[in-house]
């Protein structure tokens, strides 16, 4: 064999092995994408409209509500606002006010808001309910056990339920004082 037939079968393997490494470096690489696409896809799918609310019990941070624990099938045949904030987010500030205007009305109507707390400690919750005269459901979620749950991401995020526990709409940002209205019509006994 010459010297130039033995140089042609060594490009021919070298182009062989380029091959077959690209051809299974092609295939892992698309395994992790799919691996990785599968994972996140499941992770990042929240409840939606339609979808049974999981149920839950965390304990009361607010003095205004006769109970100690807050447990969402006690809710049952009421439409609920469930709402998932914190102290130091603004928007979740933003939208307080229009909830608590509007808790006393529907409440009549067998609405019930719980808006449930994902900061640090009960203080800088009693402070918040304090300044803002909440009086509503405030249940403290201290081990993030329900904002896993519910899957929540951005705040605040809010769930409207239905009186038969099925969600009717799931909001991500604040609300405005009319579509906070429109959402709690939605959910009214009477009118579900």
């Amino acid at each position: 064999m010459s010297r130039e037939e033995r140089d042609i079968q060594k490009q021919k393997k070298k182009r062989n092995r380029f091959i077959f490494r690209s051809s299974i470096l092609v295939v892992l690489v698309g395994a992790v994408i799919f691996a990785l696409f599968s994972n996140s896809k499941d992770e990042d799918e929240i409840y939606r409209a339609g979808d049974a609310a999981p149920d839950f019990q965390l304990t009361q941070v607010n003095d205004a509500v006769d109970e100690d624990v807050t447990q969402l099938s006690d809710f049952e045949g009421k439409g609920v606002m469930l709402n998932f904030w914190a102290t130091w987010c603004g928007p979740c500030k933003d939208e307080m006010p229009y909830m608590q205007e509007l808790y006393p009305k529907y409440k009549e109507k067998g609405v019930e808001i719980v808006a449930v707390s994902l900061d640090g400690t009960e203080l800088v919750i009693d402070n918040f309910i304090e300044d803002y005269g909440l009086t509503f459901a405030i249940p403290h979620d201290t081990n993030s056990d329900v904002r896993d749950l519910y899957r929540i991401r951005p705040m605040p995020t809010t769930f409207f339920i239905n009186p038969d526990g099925t969600i009717n709409e799931v909001v991500q940002g604040a609300l405005t004082l009319e579509r906070l209205e429109g959402h709690l019509d939605a959910i009214t006994p009477d009118a579900s």
